[in-house]
């Protein structure tokens, strides 16, 4: 077993407070999608997260202290059975500053790095790579309007919502625009007719070299690097990630051309002037935003990356 070389104690009165704040923050999203999800209801822009993500509600509402924290008190043992959690033996007690015979537990970190060696490396690829590349902000959310191209050729109709130019107005706004879609993962959802129309071509091979800091789909994957890399992470950086993709996700939907003002989501029309420079200004925040986690989530993994690297 490996810790943290300078670990953090939190004591039973501090971190159950913790757990119970963060219960709180995940139950505001979490709990309207499972009681529509028990009603057989669907939402289009708030059900995103919890059904495009691999992360299930149960998985999110469990709290972590992340990487260097020990877990103390007779609750902690609780934890035992939970993935890349470790009861310390006296030794780990004696490094962590504990009497023998106290009740901890801390994030077992050389296992996790052993089995998540892979997923590390990567997200540490794809979190720098993205952090050093120049914004791109001219993309005006068209991506969502070529997943709806010609869509009356493909049969592609969107089982509850509508197109609110139609499908001729929606065909000619991706017509009359051009198309540059940078993130792999929105790309291959295009009609095929969309699909030579975008001026490069993203695939998951070159998705390293290709992810931006100004698009919207690798902003809202910060949600999906923080949380494949749990408990490790603390789950206030994981929520952080969470609540920006959640933002980040209305936005996108706004400018789609699906008409979701009877959801509460007025549209930006990127069809006109006014709606282009709106989403700019909306996608300029959110990049700056996203730069900020990313840099924290790079500084959280970077003791494990060197660990990694010692192995």
């Amino acid at each position: 077993m490996a810790l943290a070389s300078k670990q953090r104690l939190l004591p039973e009165e501090q971190w159950l407070p913790l757990e119970a704040a963060h219960h709180e923050r995940v139950r505001r999203y979490a709990d309207p999608y499972l009681e529509r999800r028990s009603a057989g209801k669907k939402h289009p822009v708030e059900d995103f997260l919890f059904t495009y993500y691999t992360q299930k509600p149960g998985q999110l509402l469990r709290w972590h202290p992340g990487d260097g924290t020990v877990l103390t008190g007779r609750r902690a043992a609780e934890r035992v059975d939970w993935k890349y959690y470790t009861l310390l033996d006296d030794a780990g007690l004696a490094a962590a500053g504990l009497p023998a015979g106290s009740t901890a537990v801390a994030f077992d970190r050389a296992r996790f790095v052993a089995d998540r060696a892979e997923a590390l490396r990567f997200a540490a690829i794809i979190l720098s790579g993205t952090t050093a590349r120049p914004a791109q902000f001219a993309c005006f959310g068209l991506h969502e309007w070529a997943m709806v191209y010609r869509q009356d050729k493909f049969d592609l109709r969107h089982e509850y919502l509508t197109l609110r130019l139609g499908s001729e107005g929606t065909d000619a706004v991706v017509e009359e625009n051009r198309i540059r879609c940078s993130h792999f993962d929105a790309f291959r959802f295009y009609t095929p007719d969309a699909v030579p129309l975008n001026e490069i071509t993203p695939t998951r091979e070159n998705q390293r070299f290709m992810e931006q800091a100004g698009c919207l789909h690798a902003n809202m994957d910060l949600y999906k690097w923080a949380y494949k890399l749990a408990p490790a992470l603390p789950s206030e950086l994981v929520m952080d990630c969470f609540e920006l993709s959640w933002r980040i996700r209305a936005m996108d939907m706004q400018a789609s051309p699906y008409e979701l003002s009877e959801w509460g989501y007025p549209a930006i029309r990127i069809e006109t002037p006014e709606g282009k420079n709106e989403y700019v200004g909306q996608q300029r925040a959110f990049a700056a935003e996203a730069q900020e986690l990313r840099g924290r989530l790079l500084e959280e993994i970077r003791p494990l990356l060197e660990l990694l690297g010692a192995t």
